[in-house]
């Protein structure tokens, strides 16, 4: 029977498919319930979260302004011919994008990043912060705050696989390069880059620098990223363009690819590097395969992708859609390069039997392909603001058993947004990132991996 956590407790962690919760954040309890296990305790990280909801008729008027005001100053400099260029691009941006900017608080951004390969954890904390923990620092709890003038309005964050710890972050204008540099061995800055110190130094002597700063095109807002499995390249997207761009991040240099045009909602690389998808605001998305970068266009009737996440072996991904309380797998049905592949239905009758919700809000599958965390949207008073946890299985099927739900802790919390870490051996753990202002990690431990 799946487990429920009753008003007003917060849950600590998974014990063979039963959810423990309590009345506090411990690190007491933490410690009992799953500490002596690993030898290890996640601490929640607190931060403070954005208070007001963003006005987007607000941010259109501004923008509005904005356009207006520089067209005028455009004019003033480089004469007619410059601002006829300027309105015409305006027009062709608003004619194609109009509404991408209100639909983007309702696509799963990737706000919070664990390391592929170790227990330090970057999720944002503001429209400049992004704060990093590292749990291997057995010297100090205090977590780091990255911040620098080239990173507005964060939007997306990833750390770069087999790089060290290196971390993307997308902000209005491009991709800012964080590299950590210890004493006596410097991060590289990539020449002709500016480089500023990003954090202070502490525990093990770690600081952080931005060692480069990827300019977009045509100043546009970063808000979708994701690296090759392999580290060597960063593709980004703008909710404001038709086109992403591969980044050779060791030159600095990006290569534009565009289909269709619609602004594009979210990017996704395989973990094998062999398959890449692209959604887009209008309905539709894009797999792609990476050896000759050809794709294959489908269409959605159920609304755009809201949410998506690609199985352990990257042969099939799992799909949210905006006007569906229904997910979708592709299953690729031959292997690389080849694009042939189906779409079936993934049903979870669970959430809306229990909870009364209007549909899937946010998705992630941890790396074993065991545990699926879904959060969704509404739902009756007991039930808004959790986290469903299902027990998954491919067989090659997808089938999925429901365990139960995930409690955030003060009042009222709901989940801004989460992430499993990629290689954790003792189990799934998954991290939450609460608009009550706590970043919550929960180990969920069951017999197949180190459970007796």
């Amino acid at each position: 029977m799946a487990t429920f956590p009753p008003p007003g407790s917060v849950t600590v962690c998974e014990i063979n498919r039963h959810l423990i919760t309590s009345t506090a954040l411990s690190d007491d309890l933490a410690n009992q319930t799953y500490g002596k296990l690993l030898g290890l305790v996640f601490s929640p990280v607190p931060f403070e979260p954005e208070q007001l909801p963003i006005d987007n008729n607000a941010v259109e008027q501004e923008e509005a302004r904005t356009t207006t005001t520089t067209a005028v100053e455009t004019v003033q400099r480089k004469g007619p011919v410059a601002l006829l260029q300027g309105v015409v691009n305006e027009c062709l941006r608003r004619l194609f994008y109009p509404n991408d900017v209100h639909l983007l608080p309702e696509v799963d951004l990737q706000r919070v990043s664990w390391h592929p390969s170790k227990h330090i954890i970057a999720f944002t904390s503001g429209p400049t912060q992004v704060i990093v923990r590292d749990y291997e620092d057995s010297e100090g709890k205090d977590p780091i705050i990255l911040t620098n003038e080239s990173q507005r309005d964060v939007r997306v964050l990833e750390w770069r696989p087999n790089g060290g710890r290196m971390l993307a972050v997308g902000s209005k204008g491009g991709i800012c390069i964080w590299a950590a540099s210890y004493p006596g061995n410097a991060a590289p800055v990539r020449s002709g880059a500016a480089s500023f110190i990003g954090g202070l130094s502490r525990g093990l002597g770690i600081r952080y620098i931005l060692v480069d700063f990827l300019r977009s095109q045509q100043d546009e807002h970063v808000s979708a990223l994701t690296w090759s499995p392999d580290g060597r390249y960063l593709a980004s997207a703008s909710y404001e363009s038709s086109s992403f761009t591969v980044w050779d991040v060791a030159k600095g240099v990006g290569t534009p690819i565009r289909r269709g045009l619609g602004g594009i909602s979210m990017l996704k690389w395989s973990p094998t590097g062999d398959y890449f998808f692209a959604s887009k605001f209008d309905g539709t998305f894009y797999l792609w395969e990476t050896n000759t970068w050809t794709s294959e266009q489908w269409s959605s009737t159920s609304g755009f992708v809201k949410g998506a996440t690609w199985d352990p072996d990257g042969r099939m991904i799992l799909l949210a859609f905006s006007e569906s309380s229904t997910l979708g797998s592709v299953h690729f049905s031959s292997k690389p390069p080849s694009l042939d592949a189906h779409l079936l239905p993934v049903d979870l009758p669970d959430i809306l039997a229990l909870t009364g919700s209007q549909g899937i809000e946010k998705l992630t599958w941890d790396n074993s392909g065991e545990r699926l965390a879904v959060s969704f949207n509404g739902g009756d008073d007991g039930y808004r603001g959790l986290i469903a946890i299902y027990d998954t299985k491919r067989t090659p099927l997808i089938s999925t058993s429901l365990i139960g739900f995930i409690r955030g802790p003060e009042d009222n919390p709901k989940p801004i947004s989460f992430s499993f870490h990629g290689k954790f051996k003792q189990g799934p753990l998954l991290s939450v990132c609460w608009s009550s202002g706590f970043c919550c990690t929960y180990p969920l431990l069951f017999r197949s991996h180190m459970l007796p």
